[in-house]
């Protein structure tokens, strides 16, 4: 099975303690039948929102590995033992069979070796006005092929208003399976510190 891993180290770590962390990635990949394909650091970012213990910044690593479920749990208990890391999340992200295609697609704006969002080509054209709110004959994310990504708050970042609030289907006018998706997007955002709780601010 393939997974995707964001950790958010704190950033008071030090680059030797940063390395620590991936070399434990590795090396739980490794132990537990798999391997990391693709390792990324995003660096340092501003939290969207200021967390619980008062931190305002951290240092985000990003990793695709594959191995078997074992290893998610033994990557929970090491992480939660780690004075370095502040906050994790982990996706199952598809089959082996499935690898090449994940990671051809992986992209994100937070990232330096691989920026981007599923939103490029659109900002491209000319309708400019995509994602207002207005009565529409079919989803939005269905007719432009777009699915809502954490990782990348240009896919969702739009249905939150200044205030948090996450737009009701039946006012943004996307399908409630779509909805439902974008609803996960923006709470796993949430979590890992990429957009606010209470406004429409995101990390940077």
């Amino acid at each position: 099975m393939i997974y995707e891993l964001a950790i958010v180290a704190r950033s008071s770590s030090s680059e030797e303690q940063i390395d620590k962390i991936k070399d434990m990635v590795n090396q739980v990949a490794k132990d537990y039948d798999g391997e990391v394909l693709l390792t990324d650091d995003w660096g340092r970012k501003s939290f969207a929102q200021t967390a619980k213990d008062g931190a305002e910044t951290g240092h985000y690593l990003y990793f695709i590995y594959k191995a078997n479920s074992e290893a998610n749990t033994e990557l929970a208990r090491r992480m939660k033992i780690n004075e370095q890391v502040h906050k994790s999340l982990t996706i199952k992200l598809g089959e082996e069979a499935d690898q090449e295609a994940i990671l051809k697609n992986y992209k994100t704006p937070y990232s330096k070796a691989h920026t981007g969002s599923q939103t490029d080509e659109l900002d491209r054209g000319s309708d400019k006005d995509k994602r207002k709110f207005a009565k529409r004959k079919a989803c939005w994310f269905t007719t432009n092929e777009v699915t809502a990504d954490w990782k990348d708050p240009k896919t969702f970042s739009w249905l939150v208003n200044e205030f948090g609030k996450i737009s009701p289907a039946r006012v943004s006018g996307i399908s409630r399976k779509h909805h439902r998706w974008a609803q996960s997007a923006i709470k796993r955002a949430r979590n890992i510190g990429l957009i606010s709780h209470v406004a429409g601010r995101t990390a940077e």
